[in-house]
């Protein structure tokens, strides 16, 4: 019996449950291919996925990791799309791919949407099986590393950007977390559409990286009220979108930092997604409350096609080794890093 390592998650919990195990090769079956890991980027989800959610049951045991580049090993029968050998960026959601949704393009709202290393068995691994619909081309002048730390967050920032809030040129756009991997690709999405940019985060040296990516102005939110930062920053108005992802610790000042008229879009509640909202303040102010969940396969080739030509990028913190993945959890969790971090098989 052929094997492969895979950090594998069966009760939930801190970083040491995390485990390094050993499992029987996976094979492809008819529309599949195997892919030989490279590299497998991590994502607050996982962090999610190993302590649980109350109210969530997630697939355990399950293999961690959502973000991967690699090789294909193994085509499955009547995969005509790719070939052993090539390079690949891994697409992280999985969906039905008959029904009207995906039809449609809204492979997000798939009544069998699944994301890897959450609903089934992902990344973190030597080897994962996925369906060939869910591998693109590898851009050219990206390492491995590089292309693993850009799926997820460039796919679920460009969704909510240009899909839910329709950024126009000339618009004011807060990025909260601007450190993060959702907030240092949104970052950049803004800008490419011609947004003014104003992104939140937790430290002077944080503040200056964002910046350094593209950010018109940063708020070390630790030093400032952000909301008050943000109208003095644009004389009062406030911003036309939030993109939200913090949670309880922002929510109500990300409404207050919207100008009338303004769209707020979420897709995360890393500080909790209890929050209390003024309807007052949004009828009143006639904003809009927008709900995000990743994003559509076709999105995430045009990100691809776009860190090809150069024009997005992703923001690669550091690398360790797939032993090393406790380590990397808690650095996660304790914001150490800005962008991205991966891990190597």
């Amino acid at each position: 019996m052929q094997t492969m390592r895979a950090a594998v998650v069966e009760s939930h919990g801190g970083p040491e449950q995390i485990r390094l195990a050993t499992r029987e090769l996976p094979q492809p079956g008819p529309g599949e291919l195997r892919i030989r890991v490279r590299a497998a980027g991590l994502n607050h989800l996982d962090t999610w996925v190993r302590r649980g959610v109350p109210g969530h049951t997630f697939p355990l045991p399950l293999v961690l990791g959502s973000d991967g580049a690699g090789i294909v090993d193994a085509v499955g029968a009547g995969v005509r799309s790719a070939r052993i050998g090539d390079e690949i960026v891994l697409l992280p959601g999985v969906s039905c791919g008959v029904c009207a949704a995906c039809l449609a393009g809204e492979d997000p709202l798939c009544a069998d949407y699944a994301i890897l290393g959450e609903a089934r068995d992902g990344t973190c691994a030597d080897y994962v099986v996925v369906p060939a619909a869910n591998v693109a081309p590898k851009p050219t002048n990206l390492s491995f590393a590089e292309a693993a730390a850009m799926p997820l967050v460039f796919q679920t920032a460009w969704s909510m950007l240009v899909r839910k809030a329709a950024v126009r040129p000339g618009e004011t756009v807060l990025v909260h977390a601007g450190g993060s991997g959702v907030g240092s690709a949104a970052i950049q999405i803004a800008k490419l559409f011609g947004a003014r940019v104003l992104a939140t985060a937790g430290s002077a040296e944080k503040c200056a990286r964002a910046i350094d990516l593209g950010a018109d102005h940063a708020i070390d939110y630790r030093a400032e009220d952000f909301a008050k930062a943000v109208r003095r920053l644009t004389g009062g108005a406030g911003v036309d979108v939030v993109i939200e992802h913090v949670g309880a610790a922002t929510f109500d000042g990300s409404l207050r930092a919207l100008r009338r008229g303004g769209r707020l879009v979420t897709c995360g509640a890393t500080t909790g997604g209890d929050v209390g909202i003024s309807l007052h303040r949004v009828f009143f102010k006639n904003l809009s409350i927008l709900g995000n969940t990743m994003g559509r396969k076709d999105d995430l080739l045009r990100v691809l096609q776009l860190a090809d030509a150069g024009r997005l990028r992703p923001v690669l913190a550091r690398t360790l080794p797939l032993a090393e993945l406790r380590e990397a959890h808690r650095l996660l969790e304790q914001r150490q890093v800005f962008g991205k971090l991966v891990v190597e098989p």
